[in-house]
């Protein structure tokens, strides 16, 4: 759940190592540190607690000179966030430097044999074990840095993304990976090299990219091409794809916070996420995944989605598209659990691994576990090249452009986009979904990125809704039917940006505990746009108003009942019911926004947490 940016070529690094630890913030800030070598053999390393823009205050004014250079933002594991822990990492002699993401589970053996061999150790990081490690291969075998990379790594145990440079082979960045992502950018003529954990450092410089699969040892080396091999010293083709990252996505495009953008940006990339996909004119809904393997689709026993937080409430949303319109059992598991409780799944089943990076560490981990019993892999992610995109059998970008605000909120409304389309393309093919609701749905679901907007027009008044609220220490989300899980991801934003506790419950299940919470000084956000539950959630409003609760009703326009009931509303444009989590889940998203905005706190990064979970 870090950072790493890596450069060799003819430029300064400096400056690309800091840009492209800035592009990849997001999934750490505890740390960040930079280590260049320079043109007199020089290792400058540099590093901070906190963020890249502490990090930079450091090194201004010393030497960062030179055309090589590895970096880190880190999110911490194994020891305190301080400077010690920081990497790039030094070994015993000085010569080799490395940063490192991932989780070396057997580090604490490892540390123990090297101590005995004479090591010593100025961190509590496993990164360090592994970099002495690698030292003492080398010393061991007498052999070249990507050698004693590739003969250590076969000891280690857990996951790991590293680059690693000797200042005595000067012209060389080694990397490597397993269960942690790694791309190397091809620049000039091929021979010039930018390592980072995902593409977003890369573009700009370069199209081209390499993305490496697990215990694959890359070998970068000045004025020549890529080196691939496997742990054995096998070699490996070199894949270059190119990768379609539009730069303006990654910054803030005149918005106070990327989450504030990505709120924004939800109309845009909805539109993007259906186009070429559905199809009013031509009425119907094309997706490749579902034309290439449409007898496994339409003949799985059941369907299994596995995924984390917003994207598992996404999934509970499509368990229930994909009953209502498909017919077919869908069963909805936490990728963390899933993998170890000995699922029952095999041949017959298609499993749904619902990821926005990809590379979610639990959710790869659980889609292998389904493969090797004979399941189906279906991947919806947002992140090309991804992991759990090459991991799966099939499946479907979402396309909703990079997501930077660790809380998620358009790559969930992208996902749930694409799980509404899924339902009705397999349920028109299975014959379970009528002509009529295909059409109904189909053409409403053209409108929604309309509706959204006109939900943002309302941003001044959630903001100030919002300064009403921002005091208080606990809120309660309740939803029904296709608005529980808004209820569930709703209660989730808040809790992630603003450090207010939330809680999501369905809105029936409140009488079996939850209302004793219930007082004057308890809100309670209720989704009550109009649906088939309507008049049951009205009696659930009137039970926590008799309890002298304050309620926020999330409401259709022009709804008059919940407006003698409840102290605030926000009004939503009418959808049908299958679709309204997207629009639901707007102002939802707007009010935790404002709410963490007015509390002063960091939006984009909020404590503790990173947005690519790469590790368990």
């Amino acid at each position: 759940m870090c950072g790493i940016v890596a450069y060799l070529g003819s430029r300064e690094a400096y400056p690309i190592l800091i840009k492209g630890l800035h592009r990849l913030e997001y999934r750490g800030y505890d740390s960040a540190g930079t280590a260049v070598l320079n043109d007199a053999g020089q290792l400058n390393i540099y590093k901070a607690v906190g963020k890249v823009s502490n990090l930079e205050h450091v090194a201004e004014g010393h030497d960062h000179s030179g055309t090589i250079g590895i970096a880190h933002t880190r999110w911490a594991t194994h020891g305190a966030p301080n400077e010690v822990n920081a990497h790039p990492h030094l070994s015993q002699s000085g010569d080799l430097t490395m940063v490192h993401n991932g989780i070396i589970e057997n580090a604490a053996i490892l540390r123990d044999q090297l101590k005995q061999r004479g090591f010593t150790f100025k961190s509590e990081t496993d990164t360090e074990v592994l970099l002495q490690l690698i030292e003492y291969t080398q010393q061991k075998h007498v052999v070249d840095l990507a050698s004693a990379v590739r003969i250590a790594l076969q000891k280690v145990i857990g996951a790991y993304a590293i680059a690693v440079i000797d200042r005595k082979e000067p012209d060389t960045i080694v990397a490597a990976r397993k269960s942690s992502p790694l791309a190397i950018g091809l620049g000039e003529d091929n021979c010039e090299f930018f390592i980072a954990s995902d593409a977003s450092p890369i573009a700009g410089y370069t199209n081209k990219v390499v993305y490496l699969n697990d215990e694959e040892v890359v070998s970068c080396r000045r004025g020549e091409e890529l080196h691939i091999t496997t742990l054995n010293a096998e070699k490996v083709d070199v894949r270059a794809k190119e990768i379609d990252l539009d730069v303006t996505m990654l910054d803030k495009g005149g918005f106070a916070h990327f989450m504030q953008k990505e709120i924004f940006d939800q109309p845009a990339v909805l539109r993007d996420c259906m186009r070429g996909r559905l199809l009013p004119a031509h009425r119907r809904i094309v997706l490749s995944a579902v034309t290439e393997h449409r007898e496994e689709l339409i003949n799985a026993k059941r369907f299994i989605m596995v995924s984390c937080g917003t994207s598992w409430h996404a999934a509970l949303i499509g368990k229930q598209l994909i009953e209502m319109f498909c017919r077919i059992p869908v069963e909805v598991a936490y990728a963390s659990e899933f993998r170890y409780s000995d699922p029952v799944v095999g041949p017959g089943d298609v499993v749904f691994a619902l990821s926005q990076s990809g590379e979610t560490a639990d959710t790869l981990s659980a889609i292998q576990l389904a493969k090797e019993r004979g399941a189906m892999i279906f991947g919806i992610v947002n992140a090309v090249g991804s992991s759990i995109a090459r991991a799966s059998d099939t499946g479907t970008y979402i396309h909703v452009g990079p997501e930077i605000g660790v809380a998620s909120t358009k790559a969930f409304t992208g996902q749930t986009t694409v799980l509404a389309m899924l339902a009705l393309a397999i349920g028109r093919e299975k014959g379970t979904v009528t002509e009529q609701v295909y059409l109904d749905t189909l053409a409403e679901l053209e409108t929604i990125p309309d509706k959204i907007s006109r939900i943002l027009e309302k941003d001044d008044e959630i903001k100030a809704l919002a300064a009403e609220y921002a005091d208080k220490k606990n809120f309660l989300y309740l939803g029904r039917g296709m608005n529980y899980p808004v209820a569930l991801e709703g209660a989730l934003k808040l809790k992630e940006i603003s450090y207010i506790h939330a809680e999501g419950y369905p809105a029936a299940e409140m009488k079996h505990g939850p209302i004793a919470l219930v007082d004057k000084d308890m809100p309670v956000v209720f989704l009550a746009t109009h649906h088939n539950l309507y008049e049951k959630i009205l009696s659930n409003m009137q039970e926590v108003v008799a309890r002298k609760g304050r309620v926020l009703a999330i409401v259709s326009e022009g709804d008059t009942v919940v407006k003698d009931i409840a102290e605030h509303v926000i009004e939503v444009p009418h959808t049908l019911n299958s679709l309204c989590p997207l629009v639901s889940v707007i102002p939802l998203q707007l009010l935790a926004y404002h709410i963490a905005v007015s509390k002063g706190l960091d939006v984009d990064q909020p404590r503790n947490l990173a947005k690519s979970v790469t590790v368990e």
